[in-house]
């Protein structure tokens, strides 16, 4: 499959006799140990590397940002403009497109790593990571080709994101069904389906871009929409939405910027009560802050559902061996289900700490801008639920506090060697 670099990392327990893995030796880094190599650990990684302070990324996978280059569908853009979701210093390129597509995000990441000589430890897949009282560092066991290692080092930093692992609900009937069944994290285009009827199960931003692309591969597509979302133009007024609500937060209560944006979006993309997509009680960006859940920004799809090349249903109930049953007691006949039901975090499968990250569902308890830091030289970058901008912003406060402590502790050793002999 597509993903396949990924699972290399991910499942070498299952690839490889356990007979043939040498024993676990140890490896003292200097630095701090980034787990995860995407964006948010390409990032601070520069972030330190700038200030002087070595690291070491630890990769599941066999390269960088692997749930982009992986598990992404071919016509995927940047949601957002660029100027948002670049990372610390370095711009992307003038002659890039206002959104990026995949693939030049994935090139101005390859070039990020180059630039900043970031070589991560790939195919090492951590099995654990626990802080030792008594020795006073981070433990950190990976699983590798051929052997176990395990990391020791002060300053432990998870970047592993909020996307690590596909959600697959439990659908009832799902076994019965004889079509294809995957997750978005394997889609890559409607051409694989052209023809036939698809139910995309999942009303985000992936679930109707998914949608868009196999109406124009000539696929039959319904889309299950079983809770409220929202629903807004890409641009308003000549510039994006974001970029747009980004600065009327400046100068107004984000309730007012709320309610204009849902009457310009009211204005350019009609009501979209009819059309089976009901609007939440909460604004937009009340909702965001709140519960983490982000606006679709449209890129076509409403007009699809206009002209009826895309069928909204209500919520799934079950499935049977070629029907989908829904909650209104309606049904209807597919060839595949695709499942758009998003990611979550896996950091409680190997993280050892229950202090900064919630057992739950592996975010950091406390909200942001304050779930960057936990004790005993623990941090988190990436999981603030503002994107790429979040990701910058953890990224520069994390190697800044490290490098207080670096320099600190660099200071301290050069006036203890600095000692006459007699004195120590």
């Amino acid at each position: 499959m597509d993903y396949l670099k990924e699972m290399e990392g991910k499942s070498l327990h299952d690839r490889f006799d356990m007979k043939n893995i040498k024993i676990i030796r140890s490896v003292w880094v200097p630095g701090p140990v980034i787990v995860g190599a995407g964006p948010s650990g390409l990032a601070v990684a520069a972030c330190l590397k700038q200030r002087g302070v070595p690291s070491m990324i630890l990769e599941r996978a066999n390269c960088i940002a692997s749930l982009w280059q992986n598990k992404t569908y071919d016509r995927l853009r940047l949601h957002l403009p660029k100027e948002f979701c670049e990372l610390p210093l370095k711009p992307f390129p003038q002659h890039f497109p206002t959104y990026p597509t995949k693939q030049q995000f994935v090139a101005y990441l390859e070039s990020y790593a180059k630039e900043f000589g970031i070589k991560p430890q790939f195919n090492a897949t951590v099995k654990s990571a626990e802080y030792d009282q008594n020795l006073g560092f981070w433990r950190v066991r990976t699983l590798g080709l051929k052997e176990e290692i395990e990391y020791i080092c002060q300053w432990l930093i998870v970047a592993t994101g909020e996307n690590a692992e596909p959600i697959v609900p439990g659908i009832e009937g799902s076994n019965d069904f004889v079509g294809t069944m995957v997750h978005t994290s394997s889609y890559k285009s409607g051409e694989a389906f052209r023809g036939k009827r698809v139910l995309v199960v999942g009303c985000g931003n992936s679930g109707m871009e998914v949608c868009l692309d196999l109406c124009n591969h000539d696929a039959r597509p319904s889309l299950v929409v079983r809770d409220t979302v929202h629903v807004l133009p890409r641009e308003m007024l000549g510039k994006s939405t974001f970029g747009l609500s980004m600065w009327l937060l400046k100068w107004l209560p984000i309730r007012l910027v709320d309610r204009f944006l849902l009457l310009v979006s009211r204005a350019l993309l009609g009501d979209t009560t009819h059309l089976g997509l009901t609007r939440p009680t909460l604004g937009p960006l009340q909702l965001k802050n709140m519960s983490g859940k982000t606006p679709v920004l449209d890129v076509g799809t409403l007009a699809k559902i206009r002209t009826g090349e895309i069928k909204v249903c209500p919520g799934l109930k079950r499935l049977t061996r070629n029907t989908a049953e829904f909650t209104d007691g309606s049904a209807g006949d597919f060839d595949a289900v695709i499942l758009a039901t998003g990611y979550k975090s896996n950091v409680p499968s190997w993280l050892k700490d229950n202090e900064l990250f919630s057992e739950k569902n592996g975010l950091p308890r406390r909200e942001f801008p304050h779930g960057w830091k936990g004790e005993c030289g623990l941090y988190s970058v990436g999981f603030t639920k503002r994107g790429l901008l979040g990701t910058s912003m953890d990224a520069r406060k994390i190697s800044e506090d490290i490098d207080r402590s670096w320099k600190a502790e660099a200071k301290h050793l050069k006036d203890l060697y600095s000692l006459p002999t007699s004195s120590l």
